[in-house]
């Protein structure tokens, strides 16, 4: 059964820290990376690993957050730091094996 289940959201002041975890099952995902969607926004890119530890950034969080993977326990990870009001939104664990896979989501709040 195919599965990401996301953990790690909520709310934290402006210039505080957040770790965001994914767990997988159902098959290893070749991809896995974070999205997320504000409220009256499109839902956007923040990060992405390939199964060899290859990453990509969006502009907006380069330097400040990181995307990591367990192979071994199918967990992808995002560690959030120096966060910004802007940042607040709902994210989404995104997987690819042969298709997208989506999970719920989970809020981040950041106060000003």
């Amino acid at each position: 059964q195919v599965q990401l289940v996301e953990s790690g959201g909520g709310l934290v002041q402006a210039g505080g820290s957040l770790r965001l975890s994914c767990a997988a099952s159902g098959g290893f995902y070749t991809v896995m990376g974070w999205y997320r969607q504000a409220p009256g926004k499109q839902r956007e890119l923040v990060a992405g690993i390939t199964s060899i530890g290859v990453t990509n950034y969006a502009d907006s969080v380069k330097g400040r957050f990181t995307i990591s993977r367990d192979n071994a326990k199918n967990t992808v990870y995002l560690q959030m730091n120096s966060l910004k009001p802007e940042d607040t939104a709902v994210y989404y664990c995104h997987g690819y094996r042969l298709r997208d896979y989506w999970g719920q989501g989970t809020q981040v709040t950041v106060s000003s």
